[in-house]
């Protein structure tokens, strides 16, 4: 083990998770997809899973919004 701390790998996976888009939004989307489908199908509650897969779309577009935003208030 080394005996020094270095935070850059952590930095790097996580500029590289937001490059793809895999960032908290991103993961957060398809944690809620993958919570509509047991939903869904295993737990049979077919409202609650159609209503959990309106999430995604939400979270996604919420999070296009605070970005574009950032970047609006940064360019000016």
């Amino acid at each position: 083990m080394s005996d020094t701390t270095n935070d850059e790998p952590t930095d790097e996976l996580a500029d590289d998770l937001e490059s793809t888009g895999l960032g908290p939004a991103g993961l957060a989307a398809v944690g809620s997809v993958a919570l509509a489908l047991y939903y869904y199908y295993v737990r049979g509650d077919k409202q609650k899973g159609q209503f959990v897969g309106l999430w995604p779309a939400t979270i996604l577009g919420l999070a296009t919004y605070l970005k574009l935003s950032r970047r609006a208030q940064r360019d000016e």
